[in-house]
């Protein structure tokens, strides 16, 4: 699969970065039939941004892939899709743990949950790669490296009083 191109600069609503949204969607890809990772594995593999930015990307761009692989690091469907979810949880035959049977209660937790032992998705070499392709073009697109001279003095700033551990 090839990586997607990353483009700079563009802000979606709620100020997240087209590059970011673009990388995002990109490993979600990734994610084989039957597996899953959590907001958090997502933003780890990225190097960039947390669950919530992670999230906030699958809440408002996820329809444009398999939005049912990312969940939450509990082994929770994302919410409000707890239904829609289980059913293609079922039909891929990912590992699932409590009563799928149970008839949903309105304003509760669903009584099963993705077995995330089981189901958290481990890339191989060739994925891994493809992930931190992604993953550099992110940082590149993001933070440009400052053009440095022979001359010029680029050093890390003095941290104020002592590191106290």
């Amino acid at each position: 699969m090839p990586v997607p191109l990353l483009r700079c600069g563009t802000n979606y609503a709620g100020g997240m970065h087209e590059e970011y949204v673009e990388a995002v969607l990109a490993v979600a890809e990734l994610i084989p039939e039957s597996k899953v990772l959590s907001y958090g594995d997502i933003a780890a593999l990225l190097d960039s941004g947390g669950p919530r930015q992670v999230g906030a990307v699958m809440s408002a761009h996820g329809n444009a892939v398999a939005w049912w692989r990312v969940i939450r690091a509990s082994g929770a469907a994302p919410q409000g899709h707890e239904r829609q979810a289980l059913e293609h949880y079922l039909q891929e035959s990912t590992a699932l743990r409590g009563d799928t049977a149970a008839a949903p209660v309105p304003g509760k937790n669903p009584p099963w949950r993705v077995d995330m032992k089981s189901a958290r998705w481990n890339p191989q070499e060739a994925e891994f790669e493809l992930i931190d392709a992604v993953a550099g073009a992110l940082h590149d697109a993001s933070d440009p490296a400052p053009e440095a001279s022979a001359d010029s003095d680029l050093r890390m700033s003095v941290p104020r009083g002592e590191l106290r551990l």
